[in-house]
């Protein structure tokens, strides 16, 4: 299969600026992740009521159709190969993970939510929902698309779901994002056009919705992680911050 940077050298002139901002330079990377190490498993909730309390931390969470590549991303986003499991077979994931990121006390929680769509189960969907709808420290749920494959109806649903809730507190709440992940699976003549049609239908369905980070996790080396990294530290109020530190150095 043709590199994704191989790929977008053929496509139109629109798409590889998309695709050189997206795949962006490691060096920018925040410190916030610049110690893999530290990044740990903190609790799983399979109910409500054990979701945790975690010193009020922001949070993120990721979610999507099951198998979309949602725990190779996570691993790639917090440096590690296997913090998060992944696997085959979809469905791995059947509670909300925490993992915090940065030595304790930490700087960021990102949650790991299981799958939907024809795959996931009705009482992980009910644990998400009241998640987002309740949970305080929530700063940005990231929903995840594969590229080969778009959007389908339940996707849709997820997202108009989500625009309908972040519209209601006028984005005050929470924000939403999609990220296309797998875009390597593309050939190049398929990359244009698939991009384009997410992107339509992402906005579609979710007029709030930011616009997507592209991505390829799966091997080295990775594009779009360090975008999706900077997003997590926007979202989470850190990214001013680690902007002020990088200029006194």
């Amino acid at each position: 299969m043709m590199s994704f940077y191989a790929a977008t050298r053929r496509v139109s002139p629109g798409l590889r600026h998309s695709a050189r901002r997206y795949a962006s330079s490691s060096a920018a990377t925040s410190k916030v992740f610049a110690d893999p190490k530290s990044a740990e498993f903190l609790a799983a909730a399979a109910t409500a009521s054990s979701i945790p309390r975690l010193h009020g931390l922001p949070e993120v969470i990721v979610t999507g159709r099951a198998n979309v590549g949602k725990s190779t991303l996570l691993n790639a986003v917090l440096g590690r190969r296997n913090l998060l499991n992944t696997s085959k077979k979809p469905g791995r994931t059947q509670t909300l993970n925490f993992y915090r990121v940065g030595p304790p006390p930490g700087h960021l929680v990102l949650v790991d939510a299981p799958g939907y769509g024809s795959r996931g189960r009705p009482e992980w969907g009910e644990l998400f929902d009241y998640y987002v709808q309740n949970r305080a420290e929530l700063r940005r749920v990231y929903i995840l698309f594969h590229a080969k494959h778009g959007l389908n109806e339940v996707d849709r649903m997820m997202l108009s779901s989500l625009d309908e809730q972040c519209q209601a507190s006028a984005g005050l709440k929470f924000t939403v994002q999609g990220i296309i992940t797998k875009v390597d699976t593309l050939r190049d003549s398929e990359l244009s056009k698939a991009i384009k049609s997410i992107q339509k239908d992402i906005f579609d369905a979710a007029p709030t919705c930011l616009p997507p980070i592209i991505t390829s996790a799966l091997e080295q080396p990775h594009y779009g992680v360090d975008e999706v990294k900077r997003s997590i530290l926007e979202a989470c109020g850190l990214g001013k911050a680690e902007m002020k530190v990088y200029r006194s150095l």
